[in-house]
């Protein structure tokens, strides 16, 4: 399928449904994850192929009940060259691949396809709940570049740099989804004091990616983070401003209201009614001006079901 103009696209549509959890969903399926790739190999077993394809087709049956735009992403969060050939798989194009899964997906719908945008995502290095992790600018747009330039390649819609926890790997990211010449978004966790986890503002965060990198973001997002974490960040009286307000456009939001250290140490999952997730998460667009929503730890189609229909 041709590449959708993302500009365009997003101007076009003042709200759009994203996606809710699938390597969540899988792990608490009694799915193996790989310790490497998580769910990026999971294309090549038929059993495992099957099940992440059920996942996304009831996000897209979603969509397409309630004829909402909708932003898919492929399974490739933890799909860099390090981890890929780390499990075995360097024979493969796992980015590329599991793009070409989703595009075949979204063109199984008919004209509705026009209205489902891909992003390729990536993520840091190491520990998303872990800045201490962190890359530095120049070592990750160097470690990124690789991935970057094979989802842009294999025609991702936009790229999407998500679950970022410090400034310097995102500036260094940034850099490396501007030098593939595809739209790219970028997505932090974000604490309710209005910072990144390493503790930079947000205000001083958007300004230092979009003073470094050329070009900048189309815009940023959140996720991995709950709705009442990003609500008080965005009004933040220090570390928030209007432009922070302005640019950043999406939430993936978790369902339960932990700090990402208690999510990292949680040994179940806390899910939150999908009616009160869908009420809570279409009112960061009446609040906010948020365009794109969707789930991300703790979300289901329940969830996703009660967010569309509340954004209708």
């Amino acid at each position: 399928m041709k590449s959708i103009d993302i500009y365009h696209f997003f101007d076009q549509h003042p709200r759009i449904l994203g996606e809710g959890a699938v390597i969540e969903r899988l792990r608490r399926g009694g799915f193996e994850l790989d310790p490497h790739v998580v769910n990026s190999a999971f294309i090549y077993d038929d059993i495992n192929r099957a099940a992440i394809e059920m996942i996304y087709r009831q996000y897209l049956d979603i969509g397409f009940e309630y004829e909402l735009p909708l932003v898919l992403s492929t399974p490739t969060w933890r799909a860099s060259r390090e981890r890929i050939e780390a499990a075995g798989y360097g024979s493969r194009d796992l980015n590329g691949d599991n793009f070409q899964f989703l595009d075949a997906l979204r063109a199984s719908y008919g004209p509705y396809a026009q209205m489902v945008v891909i992003c390729g995502l990536l993520s840091c290095r190491g520990n998303a709940y872990n800045p201490a992790e962190a890359l530095g600018v120049d070592e990750a747009c160097q470690f990124h570049a690789w991935q970057a330039e094979r989802l842009a390649g294999a025609g991702a819609d936009f790229l999407l740099a998500a679950t970022l926890p410090a400034l310097s790997e995102a500036i260094g990211l940034a850099t490396a989804l501007a030098g593939t010449g595809t739209p790219y978004l970028v997505s932090f966790v974000v604490r309710p004091e209005g910072t990144l986890l390493d503790g930079t503002p947000l205000k001083q965060a958007l300004a230092a990616i979009e003073d470094a990198v050329n070009p900048p973001p189309l815009a940023f997002m959140a996720n991995c983070t709950h709705a009442s974490f990003l609500k008080s960040a965005l009004v933040h009286r220090e570390h928030s401003s209007f432009h922070v307000r302005e640019r950043i456009i999406g939430l993936f939001a978790n369902t339960a209201a932990l700090t990402p250290e208690e999510l990292d140490n949680s040994e179940r999952l806390v899910e939150e009614d999908p009616d009160t997730f869908g009420r809570t998460i279409a009112g960061l667009h009446a609040d906010f001006g948020l365009k794109i929503l969707g789930g991300c730890c703790g979300t289901d189609d329940r969830h996703i079901r009660s967010l569309a229909a509340q954004l209708c």
